[in-house]
């Protein structure tokens, strides 16, 4: 990429470099809004358009995004060495759009490990339970591409109506989590699609009521 073009069209070229792979961005507000902002439209469509005078340019940028942040500009909120304001700490968040963070299907807040899981090595994982979780991950994608010819996050609205059919109290939960999270069209469907991919792993027709419930809980309410 030419050093003298703009930072939001270099992350462009990087966008499409991470095509069927993974692009992490750790302190994601530390990030320019016009390269995140870049980000939008490759993880609706899977491609990324770039546009000049002469003409335009499709790329390939299906990828699997993954991305950190502090709760707050110094990192310790709700510790005492936190001396972040209200005021610092909106600002702060407000560097990543709501339209982009509506575009990342899960939304976790990691805790600290406590000191005594630090030094306990039953505490941690072992190469056994990777070994059982890249089972699970190999035997659901295989069961989406039987059920549907590709993986759940290609699920359109469509297919989503065909394979994730909601029964009254799934209708119920969902209506008031539109209410209570401000759901978006396009978050509703994400929701949908990650039941669909927690329910996998069980073996069953389609979602149950506590896939719906789980996928909402990694959901960060919007103000």
């Amino acid at each position: 990429m030419h050093a003298k073009w703009p930072s939001y069209i270099r992350w462009q070229g990087e966008i499409s470099l991470a095509h069927l792979g993974v692009l992490f961005l750790d302190e994601l507000p530390e990030f320019s809004r016009a390269v995140l902002e870049v980000l939008r439209q490759p993880l609706e469509s899977g491609e990324i358009l770039i546009s000049r005078v002469a003409a335009q340019l499709v790329y390939p940028a299906r990828f699997q995004q993954l991305a950190a942040m502090n709760p707050c500009p110094c990192g310790y909120l709700g510790y005492p060495q936190c001396q972040c304001k209200t005021e610092q700490i909106k600002r702060y968040r407000a560097k990543v759009s709501g339209p982009l963070m509506d575009r990342i299907d899960l939304q976790v807040q990691v805790l600290p490990i406590a000191r005594h899981a630090l030094t306990d090595p039953h505490q941690t994982g072992t190469q056994g339970d990777m070994a059982a979780l890249r089972a699970t991950i190999v035997k659901s994608r295989r069961r989406q591409f039987a059920r549907q010819g590709f993986l759940n996050s290609q699920l359109d609205s469509r297919a989503l109506l065909k394979y994730c059919p909601l029964d009254k109290a799934q209708k119920a939960l969902m209506h008031h989590a539109i209410d209570h999270y401000n759901l978006s069209t396009r978050s509703y469907y994400r929701v949908l699609r990650v039941a669909s991919s927690i329910a996998d792993p069980e073996d069953i027709a389609k979602p149950k009521l506590q896939h719906y419930q789980e996928a909402l809980s990694f959901r960060q309410p919007s103000a």
